[in-house]
């Protein structure tokens, strides 16, 4: 990058929490540095009242968390090319701090190999991180920053560079695991992964399983991530990992059988095409701590 990066944010709403979207829109508007261009996406719904300079785009139907962000990408042209950096940032979140897009100019500007900053995520009120909010198997210190293999879809930074090489995310997921099937694209590529405690966003604490779908998407998207990502022979070892995991959890009875329902969809539908990562791709994840296994 030469000169200041310009950055973007995507912003997609349901158009039911209005409070907590100008609430973010006025976190962007008072970051540092050059002024953060938004689009906010009605995914399905028109887009509440915003402030003078937000674009926005309303989609006739709901397409899901990957599709409101791929209509987000391609309103700053195709594969987001308008902007060097976007940023991606849940409806009812708030950026903590003023200098978040600052800090995101200088690390993508410092490491021409990053491709994508997932933030940490931190309850309002308390200041807690969620394990399942820092994307590494080590969580227990949300506090360290380091390279990872995944990262979080409503609180994360990447490089439009990535895009214009690998594409966007996997419109057919509509929701899980989209952010991992783009990381696993990335890294494929050559791009590395950042995981930054000092950029943060506030998000209440919620429950994924607050979503009606979230047992049979997570099923049957894991089933998919498989199929198009890995190798051959890792395809059956990473489900099979999966499998006894979630049963080692004790999910509900409605719960395991909308799990089992999503897991066999994901083996008896397209999952869109595939694309597997080499073999040093692998190795790489392994040295990053997260073995494609698990």
């Amino acid at each position: 990058m030469t000169g200041a990066p310009r950055v973007g944010a995507v912003i997609i709403t349901m158009g039911n929490r209005p409070d907590e979207l100008r609430a973010l829109l006025d976190s962007v508007a008072g970051q540092q540095g050059e002024p953060v261009e938004v689009v906010v996406v009605g995914n399905g719904s028109p887009v509440p009242d915003v402030p003078e300079g937000v674009r926005t785009v309303e989609l006739p139907e709901n397409l899901g968390i990957p599709g409101g962000r791929n209509a987000g990408i391609e309103a700053f042209g195709p594969g987001g090319r308008d902007v060097d950096i976007l940023l991606f940032l849940d409806d009812d979140g708030l950026l903590a701090r003023t200098d978040t897009a600052e800090l995101c100019r200088q690390a993508f500007a410092a490491d021409d190999r990053l491709g994508i900053i997932s933030f940490r995520i931190a309850d309002p009120e308390t200041g807690v991180t969620q394990r399942r909010h820092v994307p590494r198997l080590r969580a227990s210190d949300p506090m360290r920053s380091s390279r990872v293999t995944t990262f979080l879809g409503g609180a994360n930074a990447v490089r439009t560079k990535v895009f214009a090489e690998v594409g966007g995310l996997p419109d057919e997921f509509f929701y899980a695991h989209e952010e991992t099937d783009l990381a696993w694209r990335a890294l494929d590529a050559g791009w590395m992964i950042d995981y930054r405690s000092d950029m943060v966003l506030y998000h209440p604490t919620t429950a994924p399983s607050r979503h009606a779908v979230y047992h049979r998407m997570v099923a049957r998207n894991r089933v998919w991530l498989a199929r198009r990502n890995l190798p051959a022979p890792l395809v059956p070892v990473y489900l099979g990992v999966w499998l006894l995991l979630t049963l080692a959890r004790r999910p509900s009875g409605p719960a395991l059988k909308a799990w089992f329902g999503g897991f066999r969809e994901g083996w008896t539908t397209p999952c869109g095409p595939r694309r597997p990562m080499r073999w040093r791709t692998v190795w790489r994840l392994t040295r990053l701590g997260r073995p494609p296994v698990i």
